[in-house]
């Protein structure tokens, strides 16, 4: 028998090889070219009043090879648009896992990282009843793939299930910043989560940190500000005053999904506590809600994200910095999905966006004159193989 998960086949029987895929076609269009909407922080442009297709489009390719039956090899080949301004493909995910018990499940290698509930299937766009994950909730997460080691525990409880994972690994990505890219490879991450599986319902504690290996590629800039307007000793420290090296990023989630007979709801929240003076923390959620009417599946959600302004107690330039890791808006999103055959889905969305006009991550290129306002429009088809 065949199974999806995270939207891609997988074998049940010893002794096995499948290769399977999943890929997303899509467009998007907004009604601004104030600012660039990307899908999450890891891309450096985004979208403006032109349909563009490097916001969701996506291509990728999973091997399974079930060596005996508590042992499965996986990688999972994955071409999107990233940081370097290219569709190069990547190994998302490269393990082996061994289950010793029904309960007992152990993997290691490069993992997809699972911060947030539904995390680690987010690029698989066939997975998900929305064109994409909710920005407003996910942004701050742009990390993908880990290369570490994680447990999962399941206990049964009557009819239930009580799961409990933890993980540690290290990052191997890099975030796009204005024209350079902000290395995070080496950077040690460690979570768990916390799950119960009631019928229908899945309900999900998790916590997870990252500490930052390397600083912030903002140093060129400082030193290049005339003395006149920020003095040598003002530049050193403010330098240190917006330091990442070392800090520490906390993110903590709560997750609620009802899936039977044609109602899906989802229920999110989220809090990141930012280490680092250079990012402003968040708190976050949303609701989505969708019923299925035959072959069609109308749905609608809101979210909302408000980051936490920090007293900026240094200079002009320490605040342009800070500046750029704010985020106070709603979202009020719209839309269908079509499974018109076998394994394809259509989907047609609107993304209602209602912000501050201080409201500027993780938009691209903001202009002056932002309002914080934004109807983003997309197409999409999602499939797997």
């Amino acid at each position: 028998m065949l199974q999806l998960v995270a939207g891609v086949a997988r074998a049940d029987h010893e002794d096995s090889f499948t290769v399977h895929g999943f890929g997303t076609l899509g467009v998007a269009r907004t009604t601004s070219d104030q600012v660039e909407f990307v899908r999450d922080i890891s891309q450096p442009r985004g979208a403006r009043s032109d349909w563009d297709g490097r916001v969701d489009s996506v291509l990728g390719l999973q091997a399974n090879w079930r060596v005996t039956h508590n042992l499965e090899a996986v990688v999972q080949g994955v071409s999107r648009y990233r940081y370097d301004r290219s569709f190069t493909p990547e190994i998302a995910w490269a393990y082996l896992k061994y289950d010793p018990t029904p309960a007992l499940s152990l993997r290691a290698g490069r993992l997809g990282t699972e911060f947030f509930m539904l995390a680690d299937s987010r690029l698989v766009g066939y997975s998900y009843l929305t064109v994409r994950p909710p920005g407003d909730y996910f942004w701050y997460l742009p990390f993908s793939s880990i290369d570490g080691a994680d447990v999962l525990l399941s206990l049964p409880l009557g009819d239930n299930v009580l799961r409990g994972k933890v993980f540690y690994g290290i990052s191997d990505s890099s975030l796009p910043l204005a024209d350079r890219q902000w290395k995070i490879d080496g950077s040690p991450m460690v979570g768990g989560y916390l799950e119960y599986q009631l019928a229908s319902w899945q309900m999900r504690l998790s916590y997870a940190n990252i500490k930052f290996r390397n600083s912030l590629p903002i140093a060129q800039d400082f030193y290049a500000v005339p003395p006149a307007l920020l003095s040598p000793a003002a530049v050193d420290a403010s330098l240190d005053y917006l330091e990442t090296a070392n800090t520490r990023s906390h993110y903590y989630s709560l997750g609620v999904v009802y899936d039977s007979g044609p109602w899906q709801l989802q229920f999110m929240l989220n809090h990141v506590d930012q280490g680092s003076n250079a990012f402003e923390s968040s708190s976050a959620g949303y609701v989505l809600a969708g019923y299925r009417i035959g072959q069609v599946t109308p749905f609608l959600g809101y979210s909302r994200v408000e980051s936490e302004r920090r007293a900026n107690r240094m200079n002009w330039a320490v605040d342009r910095v800070m500046a750029d890791s704010r985020s106070v808006q709603a979202t009020t999103i719209v839309g269908a999905r079509w499974d018109v055959a076998r394994n394809i889905a259509l989907k047609a969305q609107w993304d209602g966006i209602r912000g501050d006009s201080s409201s500027i991550f993780p938009y691209r290129r903001e202009q002056p004159g932002w309002s914080g306002k934004l109807d983003v429009f997309s197409l999409t088809m999602d499939f797997v193989f």
